[in-house]
């Protein structure tokens, strides 16, 4: 592809003369690792220099391959000229271009071969700072004199007129951005700038290097959450499976997680997986879920030796008999898991972590619940007699257990399965209020969650043209107001940290553009989110009067909330369309900082050629060449200076491109010699130029964008508004244009385009997987029916814990389809086992309720201890991962309630159709029991 790309481009012969050599690579897919400020109250030469140094020194360590600077121009050598000085000598800019590329110049002129000695022959007269160029001869008199360039011209070094330019706390400061690759490690990374950074600040006085961002640090705060979150949560996994099996027994169980983990980091270690916050998530997630297997397998094998069998029989026994249904759930589990490996998105490309890790654990989980687990509790004291002698905590656990399932939950089950619609009935209503609930936005949904960040980047644009001073004196008061946030909070909270450590300002790219980044301190350390501090930034900071646009903070990694593409090939449409959507949009109150990427251009003077010009012989190529090469400049060569481009230019001094009146006066040469002012030649006028051109698919694009108030605003909510209340109206009366929602939405798009072309495939692949187990459809069809009312557990979870249903909140409903498949497959198993023994079809389900309602309890309950931690998580760094921890810890709570009475009326209901299909069939003797699968089932065995 990329090749391909290469070839088009090159076939392309339009391209304007002089442009630069266009480059096609493949993007490197990099992460930011840490950006820190060098400055001090010194010269920008001596800045730069010491970052090319401290760049150097960097690349020279084994652990980084990617260095970048910032914060300065180009260095560039200026040759200038007055009007006067030009024609005084009669010359012009590209003659003294060419005379500087002739002169300016190191070469060799081949070798002369003596007997004795070879003579390299060469010529030196390369300079590479201005002082070496000043004596440059240019033109020689008639008369045998030579000019040369400093007796008709300024040569200086300088910056280029790019108003690039860094602050950091006022100062002038050069930024410097370390990233990595994906295959390199970013603490070791990290781990060695801060070291390089504290030895050079002990040994440098006049320029010191701060820190600005760190990305190593909000990575490691995330996941030193995670981690103690993963210890709380294995401590309460252990805690209930005590409840459920005695201490020796619930041991080996518990062995499980960490030989589960061994393996899986083993797998990992070969597939390049890295501990980051998906990943670890993924492991939070499956800690609960990795013990479930072993919960039933060891609960059966009890209840094996309870019977009379030995340990060993009772081992054998007891995992052959739940073998095919503890295989089928964890296979189910994997299946629904291999979702996250084809999403497409931002977010998509990093759920492939979640995928490995669960898969991994559980594989390892499977072989170790069925080939150690049963050994260790053959051999070991957990089936002795003793073993079974429980402690006082032990004892009161399991008569309550006992007291709920006889006391509770048989009388709800037999009603269930006595009065099927109304236990089918009752779900279903909440589902449907659910589904009201959120259509109301009672329940609220957006597309991605806030990630809380310790940076905030205050963006201005002022009109085009705004002079970089006046840009950057704005950007000072705005830094001005943004101090007094760090000083109110101080006096609110004296006993805390400052919020805001460190300010960097930038001016540039374009004169009348600047920003700021205000550096926040770890967020565990302050009272505030990074959304309050924006909300504070933004009212201190207030009006600024003619800025086209300003924006504090805004967006995510996924894009802005709200940004629409207006399309049209008729631009007085379109810009007026968008002033328009510009003005309704900043009338919403959910909405705030409506900016876009089509602000009013520069000034631009327009010359066009009067009729005198062509009687002249002049073309428009010619005279454009005469004006560029004054105001623009003409680049006479280009030299390296270290690892440094310079450009050589030839232009007119400052002061002789200040004004239209000088633009006007200017001198163009005559193919005879003689000289003639512009303004005799050309019409000049001024009009508004064009800042930028966007094009989607060939087509014209201009972009209106917003953030959010709160990030407790639903994204869909309002474009569903937008779109119904003031698109409509926009595009009645301007008929050229149409639109797209991007941003964010563009991001979810991708998303849900992936989950609906890999679901599906996977849902049908899971179905084939349990209809294997059944050996039955219905029965199957009855477990799948249960998914979507999972859903209700999902969205109030949701509204009880304050939080936005979002992308990661789906991502926790696709792992929670695997797991309350898992539990309904232990039910329905064991259900069809006593219909095998001869038992009547509601008795054998009712048994199957009570003899299961423990491990399906104890099961559920080890998940949901296992992401307890996370839900009530208070740091602002680990919440956005929550909404994923909530889907499933709340959906399986709920669908856990649903398997236990949902289900046995389920399957109830179909047992009833498929006895009332066969009598109308005309099916003699059908009952209850003939009509299911495994007492068919039985029934050949024995007669074969």
């Amino acid at each position: 592809l990329l090749q391909e790309v290469k070839n088009k481009v090159d076939q392309i012969n339009s391209f304007p003369v002089g442009m630069e050599k266009i480059n096609v690579y493949k993007l490197e897919m990099i992460d930011f690792v840490v950006a820190f400020a060098i400055s001090g109250d010194v010269d920008l030469t001596i800045l730069k220099k010491t970052a090319r140094r401290i760049e150097r020194d960097l690349l020279n360590m084994e652990e980084v391959s990617k260095v970048s600077l910032g914060g300065f121009p180009e260095e560039e050598i200026e040759v200038s000229f007055r009007e006067t000085d030009l024609r005084a000598f009669n010359l012009t800019f590209n003659e003294v271009s060419n005379a500087i590329a002739s002169a300016n110049i190191k070469i060799t002129g081949g070798k002369i071969k003596g007997k004795e000695e070879e003579f390299q022959i060469r010529a030196d007269n390369k300079g590479y700072y201005a002082k070496d160029l000043e004596n440059l001869v240019i033109k020689s008199t008639s008369k045998g004199f030579v000019v040369r360039l400093k007796d008709v011209a300024n040569v200086n070094d300088r910056w280029s007129e790019d108003p690039n330019r860094d602050y950091f706390n006022g100062k002038p400061a050069v930024i410097v951005d370390v990233s990595k690759t994906n295959e390199e490690d970013m603490f070791e990374i990290a781990d060695v700038v801060k070291e390089y950074i504290n030895n050079f600040n002990e040994s440098n006085e006049n320029v010191k290097i701060d820190i600005l961002r760190d990305g190593s640090a909000i990575v490691k705060e995330r996941i030193d959450i995670l981690s103690s979150n993963a210890m709380i949560g294995i401590v309460l996994v252990l805690l209930f499976l005590g409840l459920s099996l005695n201490a020796r027994m619930s041991f080996w169980v518990a062995v499980s997680i960490p030989i589960s983990f061994a393996g899986m980091f083993m797998l990992g270690v070969m597939s390049g997986l890295t501990i980051n916050v998906m990943s670890l998530m993924a492991m939070i997630l499956v800690i609960g879920i990795l013990v479930d297997d072993g919960i039933v397998i060891a609960e059966n094998i009890y209840q094996h030796h309870e019977r009379g069998e030995s340990p060993i029989q009772a081992a054998i026994n007891g995992t052959i008999e739940v073998l095919p249904s503890v295989t089928a759930a964890i296979l189910t589990t994997i299946v629904i898991f291999m979702t996250f490996f084809f999403l497409e998105g931002d977010l998509g490309d990093r759920a492939g972590d979640i995928a490995f890790v669960v898969i991994a654990t559980l594989i390892m989980s499977l072989v170790e619940a069925v080939f150690i687990l049963p050994a260790h509790i053959a051999h070991s004291k957990a089936l002795k007699q003793d073993a079974g002698k429980h402690g006082w905590f032990e004892s009161k656990s399991e008569a309550a257990l006992h007291w709920i399932r006889d006391k509770l939950y048989a009388p709800a089950l037999k009603f269930s399965i006595d009065h099927t619609m109304v236990s089918i009935a009752i779900p279903a209503a909440l589902f449907i209020i659910t589904l009201g609930a959120i259509n109301g936005s009672i329940i609220k949904t957006t597309f991605f969650p806030n990630i809380e960040s310790n940076n905030i980047t205050v963006s201005l644009e002022m009109p085009a043209g705004t002079p970089a001073n006046v840009t950057d004196s704005i950007l000072t008061e705005m830094e001005i107001s943004t101090w007094k946030v760090n000083e109110d909070y101080r006096r609110d909270f004296p006993d805390e940290p400052d919020l805001v450590t460190n300010i960097s300002r930038k001016v540039g790219t374009m004169t009348h553009q600047g920003k700021l980044r205000v550096i926040l301190v770890e967020s565990r350390y302050r009272k505030l989110n990074s959304q309050q501090i924006t909300s504070l930034i933004r009212k201190n900071i207030g009006k600024i009067d003619g800025a086209e646009n300003l924006q504090v903070g805004g967006g995510t990694r996924w894009g802005m909330p709200v940004s629409i593409a207006l399309k049209s090939d008729n631009i007085d449409q379109l810009r007026q369309a968008k002033d328009a959507l510009r003005s309704e949009l900043t009338q919403v109150k959910k909405l705030k900082d409506v900016i876009t990427n089509d602000p009013p251009g520069l000034q631009e003077v327009k010359i066009t050629l009067k009729e005198k010009a062509y009687a002249l012989g002049l073309t428009y190529s010619q005279v454009m060449d005469y004006v560029r090469s004054g105001f623009y400049g003409e680049e006479a060569q280009r030299i390296l200076r270290g690892i440094d481009e310079v450009r050589i230019w030839v232009r007119y001094e400052e002061q002789a491109r200040s004004s239209i009146d000088q633009l006007e006066n200017m001198r163009i040469r005559l193919t005879g010699g003689r000289e003639i002012p512009l303004k005799e030649i050309a019409n000049i006028s001024i009009e508004r130029g064009v800042m930028a051109l966007y094009h989607i698919d060939g087509q014209r694009v201009v972009r209106v964008e917003a953030d959010l108030t709160s990030s407790k605003e639903s994204v869909p909510d309002i474009l569903a508004d937008i779109q119904s209340s003031i698109m409509p109206a926009l595009l009645k009366k301007y008929p050229d244009v149409d639109f797209d929602f991007e941003g964010q939405n563009r991001q979810n798009k991708k998303m849900m385009d992936s989950f609906a072309l890999v679901v599906p495939p996977i849902l049908i692949l899971m179905f084939i997987i349990v209809v294997f187990t059944f050996r039955s459809f219905m029965q199957s069809f009855a477990v799948y029916l249960m998914i979507p009312f999972t859903f209700v557990g999902v969205a109030w979870g949701h509204f009880v814990q304050g939080y936005i249903i979002s992308m990661l909140s789906i991502f926790g409903m696709i792992a929670l389809i695997g797991i309350v498949v898992n539990d309904s497959l232990v039910l329905v198993n064991t259900m069809n086992r006593l219909l095998k023994t001869g038992m009547k079809f509601k008795e054998a389900l009712y048994e199957a309720g009570l003899s299961r309602f423990r491990p399906v309890l104890l099961t559920s309950l080890t998940t949901i201890a296992g992401l307890g931690p996370l839900i009530f998580e208070t740091s602002h760094q680990a919440q956005f991962l929550s909404p994923m921890a909530i889907s499933v810890a709340y959906g399986l709570l709920y669908g856990t309630f649903l398997t236990l009475l949902m289900l046995p009326s389920i399957l109830v209901f179909f047992n009833n159709l498929k006895v009332f299909i066969y009598r109308i069939l005309g099916k003699e003797n059908i009952t209850a029991e003939t009509v299911e699968p495994a007492v068919r089932e039985e029934f050949f065995a024995q007669s074969y």
